[in-house]
């Protein structure tokens, strides 16, 4: 046997020192800035138009009923968003509430959403930026040249403000566009208090005779008006995008969100209000005007109360507005990304980050570079009626998240999983009158959705196209790492199996008591006592000496291997459940238990004779249950809270990655410990060769475990020799049973190593699927994943 070739690991992708010990840069001050620079100035600007078009003088209701709506949402982001403080949005609450497959559809689509706003912002500058161009051009020389207009001078302007803002957010990730911001706010209060004296000077009547009829569409023409303009008030979920960045996130975040729609909407109704009155020429309607001029509306509209100068301003409002809005919303799509790479369920390289500022720089760059590719398209306005239902679908599915959080986590705790050294956050913002909120303003967003999709069916067949790529991206791509990443966080983390609403059970079949305590130790750990249960069973052959006023001695024997196993447990501190039942065929009754309790595992013990009876009705029955099994072979007295060093064995073509990642989190949940990931390759292997392979067995062992994790390789012909050789090292050999055509097998090799080696060995294998969900995997899609081990 060749000797092992150690390589030395590759860097950690991840993270690399942060801007502050936290990593949280942002304060309220740069919160708030994030929510009005995505927020105000470009829907209105844009929109405005549209909705006097749709209603007339009665948009300002459309606008104040969306804004409404539009806190409902903020405060259900509030809450999620200061309970899961991490950056990710509403992807990060899929995650958390529901499920890891759940969440990429979720993160997928908003990454979109986010992209193609910034698309469209993008596209907004240009047009506005070159229009300006082609004045000052025809006020200095006369005449300007039409290609100044041309799509290609619009797309290079637009190329040009998203380069730049992307090196931005690289060179600083605490949110940029101030400036920006603050000078639209200012124009925008100019022309309020313009208009303003405007009104007070006109003519008496003139006012009233502006805003009559008040509902000039009717009630149809306010829905119309309000599903076209919900778009100009998204911005608030921004902030929950970056929340992982927001210093004091129960405090910051609330009140950042709630400003940052104060703020729109103190713009917005006013400036609504004086373009109604005083915004049109005499004998003109709004409904006139804007259905001649749609795109320039609001600026002509201000040029009929202030001249020249105020179309200029709002011209530059409108370059300011789209600016800081792209920004926004390209730091947004970024940490949408940033952290699904973190999470394996986008490629894992997403979560690399700047070496000394800490911005996440290939997320960006990714979200920048699928900007770029969308701008170069032809068409991209069905793409931005796609991006407004996408996300009215995402506040509406934060609205009902909010409502299982609460539900599911009364003890009003702070999460962040699979964080062990994570500071502590302070208690969550609680939305008030729940659960109306979120009922009345997830029930308004839905139905602003199924308005949109019947109205643009474009959006729809964009949004579905979409999310149909990414399924298939994930199943043939990602899902693999990401489910067994997620498997190691529901391991590691109690507190997500509970939010996840899962209460696993682990059914633990007991005939020696001498090996309860390893057993039940070993289950405690995949079901923890704050969110599942350990359920000990004794079946009990039935009786024949059954005598009047004396018990069986069958009950007896049962009653002192239940009564040592639980005297055992309760002094390691373990309270585990325990279930007598009478059957002549014991594994019989295993399996009826396991199904009758839906226990998502069961744990067995192994004996040491393979030719024995029981060993091969053991094989049968982890072939007959649908549950995730677990085998422990270990000497009386083994001590699994004493044991520190794992060693696992890879190889095979099992399916029971997800299952040994889920138990290993487990493992790490109560204390530090120390896993060897280990390969054979056959002896005589070129070096090239096992450098090969332990280049991949560093990427496996990363994927499978977010913990620093050592890997060897061995050349060898003998691989139970090989691995029994290295188990002498270690505590505890972690294996996986084979799959044989959808049949769980101990395999002669799990089998000799388990007997041969001196220390504990637990073998793992993974639920037995139906054929619909191996060849689609698409069944638990919308549901929770990994039913097994907690």
């Amino acid at each position: 046997m060749r000797p092992p070739l150690e390589l030395p690991s590759p860097e950690t992708e991840g993270p690399g020192p942060a801007p502050t010990e936290s990593g949280r840069t942002i304060g309220l001050l740069g919160a708030t800035y994030i929510g009005i620079g995505a927020i105000v100035g470009g829907g209105i600007l844009v929109l405005g138009g549209v909705a006097f078009q749709e209603t007339g003088p009665s948009a300002i209701v459309a606008f104040a009923i969306n804004g409404v709506v539009a806190i409902l949402t903020a405060l259900s982001f509030a809450e999620m968003s200061s309970t899961f403080p991490e950056s990710g949005g509403a992807y990060t609450f899929a995650k958390k509430v529901l499920s890891v497959r759940m969440a990429f559809v979720v993160g997928w689509i908003l990454w979109f959403a986010y992209i193609v706003a910034g698309v469209l912002y993008a596209l907004g500058f240009a047009s506005y930026g070159m229009l300006i161009v082609k004045s000052l051009w025809q006020a200095a020389f006369g005449s300007a040249p039409s290609w100044l207009v041309e799509r290609a001078a619009m797309v290079t302007a637009a190329l040009v403000a998203t380069v730049f803002y992307s090196v931005g957010l690289i060179r600083k990730g605490s949110g940029g566009g101030r400036y920006e911001t603050i000078g639209k706010v200012v124009l925008f209060l100019v022309l309020i208090v313009a208009g303003g004296w405007a009104i007070v000077v006109a003519p008496s009547g003139n006012v009233r005779d502006a805003l009559t009829p008040f509902f000039a569409g009717g009630a149809t023409g306010l829905i119309s008006a309000m599903g076209f303009t919900f778009i100009a008030l998204q911005g608030f979920d921004l902030i929950a995008a970056v929340a992982g960045e927001v210093k004091n996130p129960a405090k910051v975040i609330p009140r950042a969100m709630l400003l940052s729609l104060a703020a729109a909407l103190v713009i917005y109704l006013p400036m609504l209000f004086v373009v109604s009155t005083v915004g049109t020429a005499p004998g003109e309607s709004l409904g006139e005007l804007s259905q001649a001029n749609p795109e320039t509306f609001m600026a002509i509209a201000v040029r009929n109360y202030m001249g020249p100068i105020g179309y200029w301003l709002v011209m530059i409002a409108a370059v300011l507005s789209t600016l800081s809005a792209l920004q926004a919303n390209l730091m947004a799509a970024s940490r949408v990304a940033l952290s699904m790479g973190e999470d394996r369920t986008l490629p894992h390289v997403f979560a690399r980050k700047h070496p000394s500022r800490g911005t996440p720089m290939v997320a960006i760059y990714a979200s920048a570079l699928a900007l770029v590719a969308i701008l170069l398209m032809v068409d991209v306005s069905a793409a931005g009626a796609a991006a407004s239902l996408i996300f009215l679908v995402c506040f509406a599915l934060v609205h009902g998240m909010a409502i299982l959080a609460r539900r599911r986590s009364r003890t009003r705790t702070s999460s962040v999983a699979a964080e062990p050294h994570a500071e502590p956050m302070e208690k969550p913002y609680q939305t008030p009158w729940f659960p109306l909120v979120p009922i009345v303003g997830g029930s308004a967003c839905v139905a602003m959705a199924v308005f949109q999709g019947v109205t643009v069916p474009e959006a729809g067949f964009v949004g579905l196209v979409w999310v149909g790529l990414g399924v298939l991206l994930y199943l043939s791509v990602f899902s693999t790492g990401a489910e067994k990443s997620d498997a190691f966080a529901e391991g590691n983390d109690p507190h997500l199996l509970k939010m996840r609403g899962r209460s696993p059970l682990v059914l633990v079949p007991i005939r020696n008591p001498k090996t309860a305590p390893a057993m039940v130790a070993l289950a405690t750990a995949l079901a923890p006592q704050s969110v599942g249960r350990v359920l000990l069973l004794f079946v009990m052959k039935r009786p024949t000496d059954v005598q009047t006023g004396a018990a069986p001695q069958a009950l007896l024997d049962a009653q002192e291997v239940l009564g040592q196993a639980l005297t055992s447990s309760l002094f390691r501190g373990h309270t585990p459940e325990a279930l007598v039942t009478i059957a002549d065929a014991p594994f019989e009754e295993i399996k009826r238990v396991a199904k009758a309790r839906r226990c998502e595992s069961l744990l067995l013990g192994l004996s040491d004779d393979p030719a024995s009876p029981s060993a091969q009705l053991l094989e049968d029955l982890i072939n007959h249950i649908e549950c995730q099994v677990a085998i422990l072979h270990a000497s009386v007295g083994f001590d699994l809270d004493a044991a520190t060093d794992f060693l696992v064995p890879v190889g095979g073509r099992g399916r029971h990655h997800h299952t040994r990642a889920r138990l290993l989190g487990s493992l790490f949940r109560s204390k530090n410990r120390t896993v060897t990931y280990f390969a054979v390759v056959p002896a005589g292997s070129s070096e090239s060769a096992i450098r090969r392979r332990k280049r991949s067995l560093d990427r496996f062992a990363r994927q499978e475990v977010p913990v620093e994790a050592k890997t060897l390789v061995v050349a060898s012909d003998d691989v139970v020799m090989a691995i029994t050789e290295e188990a002498k090292g270690h505590q505890v050999v972690v294996l996986g049973l084979a799959n044989l055509g959808g049949r769980r097998s101990f395999g002669k090799v799990a089998s000799r190593i388990a007997r041969e080696t001196d220390c504990a060995t637990i073998m793992v294998g993974a639920e037995i699927e139906t054929t619909q969900q191996v060849m689609h995997g698409l069944k638990r899609l919308p549901g929770t994943i990994g039913q097994g081990f907690g």
